[in-house]
C-alpha cells in the first residue's frame, strides 16, 4: 500500500514537472499576443496625435515609436506649450506607462553649421538643419548625393537660420564625400563649405577639385583640408620632347610643389613651354625628399636632345638621345656623385647624334639677358659676349650656352643682326633654328615695332629666314607738319638736359621729356631734331673716360683644363647694380637707358675735324699709319648720349642726329639742344 501511494505521488509530481514547460509556452504565447495588441494600439493612437503636429505643407514634427507601454517621443516643437500640449495628450493615452523623450523646442542657430561625416557603413549627420524642411523631406532632397545602398543617420537638430536655399548646398556638399575616404567629412557654416579628409583616388581628387570651381551659388569654400590618394606605384617622368617642349607627368606631392616644378621645368625647356599631366598624390618613399628630387631629375633632361628622366621606386633611369658629346659623361657623373640622399641609379641608355635642329636662344627680361643653346666655339662665345655687352649697358648676363658642332653657315652674322634688334626691344626672346630667327618680344614704341619688323629680314645672310612678332602699345595716325611742331613745342621750350659735371651719363629725371618726343616718331614721320651737347661750368674737374659696368653670368661647358677670366673692375660675387630709374609704360619695363660710352662710340665718321670727308690717307696722299678718329670731347659725349637715348626709344635714324664734330657746345646753363630743322 505504501509502495503504492508512494508510486503515484512519484508520479503526480513528474506530470507537474512535465507540463510546466507547456504552461510557460502558453503564458508567453499569450503575453506576446497581449503586449503586441497593446503596443500597437498605443502606436496608433501615438501616430495620430504625431500626425496632428503637422504644419500645412511640412511634416510633422513629433516623432513617436511604442515599446510596450512606454512611448519613446522625439522631435522639435516649434515652441515650449506646443510641445506641452503634445505631452499631455500623450500621456492621456490609455495603457500608457511612461513618456521616454526628450523633445526639443526650435532654436534660433548661429552659426547655422551642419556636418556630414563619411563613416565606413554610411553617412552620419548632425548639427542643424531647417526647422522649415522635415528630417524625411530632407533626407529625399539628399538621397540623389548619396552612392546607391549608403544610410543617411540624420541626427541633426531643426533650428531656425539656415541659409538661402540650404537643400542645394547640403546636397552639394554631400556629393563631394563619394570622393573621400571614410572619416572624411563637410561641414557647412552658414553660406561656408568647408571639407577635410583624404581622397579616395588620383582620379576622385582630380574630379573634387575640379567640381570645388563651381560652388553654389552664394556659397563660398572655407577650409579645404584634402591630402592626395596614396598610390602604390609613385613615379614622376621628365620627358623632353622634339622641338624642345618639356613634358611632366607622373605623380607630385602637392599643388605647391607642381607650381615650382613647372616653372623649374620652363627655365631648361627651348621654348619656354612645359606641359603639366602631373597628378597629386601621396606614396614617395620616405627616404627621398622631393624637393631635391625633381630638380635632379630636370636637371638631368636638361643634358638631353630628346627622351625622358624617369624617377620610380626610388630609382633614377635615363633614356633618349644624349644633348651633345659632353653630355654622356655629365649624365654619368651627376647618378655617380650627385644623387639625392634616399634615390638610387636606375638604367641609363643613351645614344647621341649630330645637333638638328641646331639652336640658340637669347631671351632678354628687365634686368638680365640669358643664352642658352649651341655655338661652335670659345671663340663665337666671346665675339657673342662681346657684342652683346655694349648694346646692353648695365644689364647682367647670364650664359648657359654650350659647345656643339654642326653650326649653320653665317651664325655669327646671324646672331650680330638679331642682337641688333633684340637690344630695341623692353622684353624679348630670339630663338634660332638652323637658319631660321623667330624674334618675339615688346617695343615701347610703335616705330621700333616697324623699324625690327623691316630691318631683321634685309640684315640677315643669304639663305636665312626671320620670323617677326612684336607687340606695340598701338600705333597713332599721322600728323600734319603744324600739329607736329605744335606737339613738339612744349618739350623745347624748357631748359635742355643738363649733365652732372665730367659726366656723360643722363640723369633720369629727363627720361619722361625725352620719351615724350620719341613718342612723335610715328605720328610725325617729318620730325627732324639736331642735338647739341653743353660745356661744364668754368671750373669743373675734366671728364674722366667713361666707363660700361658688366657683369657676365656664365654656366657654359669650357674645354678641359680651361679657366675662366675674372672680369675686371668686378668683386668676386658681387651683382652689379641696376638703374633705380627703370620706367614702366604701356605694360612693359623702360629701355635700357645708355651709357655714355656706348653713345660716344657712335661717332660721326662721315668726316674727320677738317670737315673733309675722311679717305684714311694724310694730305699727302699716303695712307695714314693709324688712321683713327680723336675721342669725341665731353659736349659731344652728352649729345650721343641723347641721341642714343631717342633711338632706342624709337626715334629713326633720319629723324635724330648729333651736331657735327667741331659745333661749339653751348653754356651749362641752357643745358642740351634739341633744335629742330627740316
Amino acid at each position: 500500500m505504501s509502495a503504492a501511494s508512494d508510486l503515484r505521488d512519484r508520479c503526480r509530481r513528474i506530470g507537474w514537472i512535465a507540463g510546466l514547460p507547456g504552461l510557460a509556452l502558453i503564458s508567453a504565447l499569450a503575453n506576446a499576443w497581449i503586449v503586441h495588441r497593446i503596443e500597437a494600439g498605443l502606436a496608433g493612437e501615438a501616430d495620430a496625435i504625431a500626425r496632428d503636429t503637422a504644419v500645412t505643407g511640412a511634416e510633422p514634427w513629433l516623432r513617436v515609436a511604442a515599446d510596450g507601454r512606454d512611448l519613446v517621443v522625439g522631435g522639435e516643437a516649434p515652441d515650449a506649450a506646443i510641445r506641452d500640449a503634445a505631452h499631455a495628450r500623450l500621456a492621456r493615452v490609455a495603457g500608457v506607462r511612461r513618456l521616454v523623450g526628450p523633445v526639443g523646442v526650435v532654436e534660433l542657430a548661429s552659426p547655422f553649421v551642419w556636418v556630414a561625416t563619411r563613416a565606413r557603413d554610411g553617412i552620419d549627420v548632425s548639427g542643424y538643419r531647417p526647422a522649415e524642411i522635415g528630417a524625411g523631406a530632407l533626407a529625399d532632397r539628399l538621397g540623389p548625393a548619396l552612392e546607391p545602398g549608403t544610410p543617411l543617420r540624420d541626427q541633426a537638430r531643426a533650428a531656425l537660420g539656415s541659409p538661402p536655399d540650404f537643400p542645394t548646398a547640403a546636397t552639394y556638399a554631400l556629393a563631394r564625400l563619394r570622393a573621400l575616404t571614410p572619416g572624411s567629412r563637410v561641414m557647412l557654416e552658414d553660406t561656408r563649405l568647408s571639407i577635410a579628409g583624404e581622397a579616395a583616388s588620383v582620379a576622385d581628387a582630380e574630379a573634387l577639385r575640379a567640381a570645388l570651381a563651381d560652388p553654389p551659388a552664394g556659397y563660398t569654400l572655407g577650409r579645404i583640408e584634402i591630402l592626395p590618394a596614396t598610390v602604390p606605384d609613385f613615379r614622376f617622368v621628365v620627358s623632353r620632347l622634339p622641338g624642345g617642349d618639356i613634358d611632366l607627368s607622373g605623380h607630385v606631392v602637392s599643388e605647391a610643389a607642381r607650381g615650382a616644378i613647372r616653372a623649374q621645368a620652363a627655365q631648361i625647356s627651348e621654348t619656354g613651354r612645359a606641359e603639366d599631366r602631373m597628378r597629386t598624390a601621396r606614396g614617395l618613399p620616405t627616404a627621398v625628399d622631393p624637393a631635391t628630387m625633381a630638380p635632379f631629375a630636370l636637371q638631368l633632361a636638361g643634358l638631353i636632345q630628346e627622351g625622358s628622366v624617369t624617377v620610380a621606386d626610388a630609382a633614377v633611369s635615363v633614356s633618349g638621345i644624349a644633348l651633345d658629346a659632353q653630355a654622356a659623361p655629365e649624365i654619368d657623373a651627376l647618378l655617380r656623385d650627385a644623387l639625392p640622399a634616399g634615390l638610387r641609379r636606375g638604367g641609363v641608355a643613351l645614344t647621341t647624334r649630330p645637333l638638328s635642329p641646331y639652336r640658340i636662344a637669347l631671351r632678354r627680361e628687365a634686368d638680365s639677358v640669358t643664352l642658352t643653346g649651341h655655338l661652335p666655339d670659345a671663340g663665337v662665345r666671346e665675339a657673342l659676349l662681346a657684342n652683346l655687352r655694349p648694346r646692353l649697358f648695365r644689364e647682367r648676363l647670364v650664359d648657359r650656352t654650350r659647345l656643339g658642332q654642326g653650326a649653320p653657315a653665317d651664325l655669327t652674322r646671324a646672331l650680330q643682326a638679331a642682337i641688333g634688334s633684340l637690344a630695341l626691344l623692353a622684353r624679348g626672346e630670339i630663338r634660332i633654328a638652323d637658319r631660321a630667327v623667330t624674334l618675339t618680344g615688346e617695343s615701347l614704341y610703335p616705330q621700333g615695332g616697324r623699324r625690327i619688323r623691316s630691318d631683321l629680314p634685309a640684315a640677315l645672310p643669304e639663305g636665312w629666314s626671320a620670323t617677326v612678332s612684336v607687340t606695340t602699345p598701338g600705333e597713332t595716325s599721322g600728323r600734319t607738319p603744324e600739329a607736329c611742331a605744335a606737339a613738339l613745342a612744349p618739350h623745347l621750350t624748357e631748359p635742355g638736359p643738363t649733365f652732372s659735371p665730367g659726366s656723360a651719363t643722363l640723369k633720369p629725371d629727363f627720361y619722361p621729356r625725352l620719351d615724350g618726343i620719341a613718342g612723335l616718331a610715328g605720328p610725325c614721320p617729318s620730325l627732324r631734331l639736331t642735338v647739341t651737347g653743353h660745356a661744364d661750368p668754368a671750373g669743373a674737374a675734366p671728364a674722366p673716360k667713361p666707363t660700361v659696368d658688366t657683369a657676365v653670368e656664365s654656366t657654359a661647358s669650357v674645354d678641359a683644363g680651361k679657366e675662366q677670366a675674372k672680369e675686371p673692375g668686378k668683386e668676386p660675387g658681387k651683382e652689379p647694380t641696376k638703374p633705380q630709374a627703370d620706367k614702366a609704360k604701356a605694360g612693359g619695363t623702360q629701355p635700357a637707358k645708355p651709357s655714355p660710352k656706348s653713345a660716344a662710340g657712335k661717332t660721326d665718321t662721315s668726316k674727320n675735324d677738317t670737315g673733309k670727308p675722311d679717305t684714311g690717307k694724310s694730305e699727302t696722299g699716303k695712307p695714314d699709319a693709324k688712321p683713327a678718329e680723336p675721342e669725341p670731347d665731353l659736349a659731344r659725349q652728352r649729345a650721343l648720349a641723347i641721341v642714343e637715348y631717342l633711338l632706342q626709344a624709337g626715334l629713326r635714324p633720319d629723324q635724330v642726329v648729333a651736331a657735327p664734330a667741331g659745333t661749339a657746345p653751348r653754356p651749362a646753363a641752357r643745358g642740351i639742344g634739341l633744335i629742330p630743322h627740316s
